[in-house]
């Protein structure tokens, strides 16, 4: 098993071989949905939580619609993602899986990073691994996202694959160094329960956190590229830092709308205001389990302006809802401080990257 994620994106394969050949072959949507459910739920039965559970259960359903399933995927993200990856086949038996699909990127990012596509349900038969099964999913893979990238007209013509891996899946992590990749950085993903105590904060009439003013983007972006650089993985997974993150287009504006959503940005400033040392996002949405936070603090100000910047979260939104982060294994004192303010780590993941 090496590492899971339902995927969503808009393709159907352009080929349908025959569901019972043996060895490797493009997903058939047709005939493949049934096993490839019976697949995920096996090999990521350790890891998997509800969401996937409910798309195991809704690839199962439409598995039985038979010559519609590829009608009804035009409309279905998730049976549209299952449809560009590779299956591999023993004996008539589905056993192995990849999928691959574009990378939903922030506005204007592939422009500098590349064509960029993720890998992810990477998954094996527990009675078959150790066959190079997995190794043969992924070269068929990033073989196929080069023909991709070479298809693809204007902008940049750098081919690029990004995954997640569990930080414990030594096996997974071993076979995609073999095939290139590089680790950008691991991330904990912690949450914390609307249940837990509040904290009360700190009082220190030294720091003074404010929204931040639209002209102070770019020392937002200055402040990311020191300590969130592009090359570590950005500002977290599918979050590139370049200048788009940080400035609201039209385009974000009008789907934020559509979507119900809001981000919120916060700050701490140097004594003379010229520079931002601290930045909390707060993203909210209607139809969202939770409040996601985002946080950066300049290394000289680690244990100070971050328990400010938690504090003032858990305070505000503690007791209403449930609060995540996706924040940086190496950061070890701002890790201790979540852990202090009754965030719990949910999973850890190791973001890797290859590039042509």
């Amino acid at each position: 098993m090496y590492g899971w994620l339902i995927v969503f994106t808009l393709s159907v394969p352009n080929v349908t071989p025959a569901a019972n050949q043996d060895g490797l072959r493009p997903v058939n949507l047709r005939t493949d949905l049934s096993q490839l459910a019976d697949l995920i739920e096996i090999a990521f039965a350790d890891t998997m939580d509800h969401h996937g559970r409910a798309a195991v259960r809704e690839m199962r359903a439409l598995s039985h619609m038979g010559g519609l399933t590829s009608l009804i995927s035009v409309n279905n993200e998730l049976i549209q993602g299952m449809g560009m990856g590779f299956v591999w086949i023993d004996g008539g038996k589905l056993v192995g899986n990849v999928s691959v699909y574009p990378a939903s990127l922030p506005r204007g990012a592939a422009r500098i990073f590349g064509s960029t596509w993720m890998i992810a349900n990477v998954a094996t038969h527990p009675d078959y691994r150790g066959r190079g099964i997995a190794r043969r999913l992924m070269e068929a893979s990033l073989d196929s996202i080069r023909k991709r990238a070479a298809l693809m007209r204007g902008g940049n013509p750098r081919a690029v694959a990004i995954l997640q891996v569990e930080e414990k899946n030594t096996p997974a992590r071993q076979l995609y160094e073999t095939l290139g990749f590089r680790t950008e950085r691991t991330w904990n993903h912690w949450k914390r329960s609307s249940m837990s105590r509040v904290m009360m904060p700190r009082q220190d009439s030294r720091i003074y956190i404010s929204r931040r003013r639209r002209s102070e983007w770019r020392g937002e972006f200055e402040l990311a590229q020191r300590i969130r650089p592009a090359e570590r993985g950005g500002i977290g997974w599918l979050r590139p830092t370049f200048p788009g993150l940080f400035t609201a287009s039209l385009w974000s504006l009008l789907s934020d709308l559509a979507n119900l959503r809001s981000v919120e940005h916060l700050v701490i400033r140097s004594e003379d205001e010229r520079a931002v040392l601290a930045a909390l996002w707060i993203e909210n949405a209607l139809a969202a389990s939770s409040i996601q936070l985002t946080l950066m603090v300049d290394p000289d100000y680690t244990g100070l302006y971050d328990d400010a910047l938690i504090s003032y979260a858990v305070r505000r939104f503690g007791a209403s809802s449930p609060l995540t982060i996706e924040h940086p294994a190496d950061e070890t004192v701002t890790n201790a401080l979540l852990a202090r303010y009754h965030f719990h780590v949910q999973r850890t993941f190791v973001n890797m990257r290859w590039e042509t």
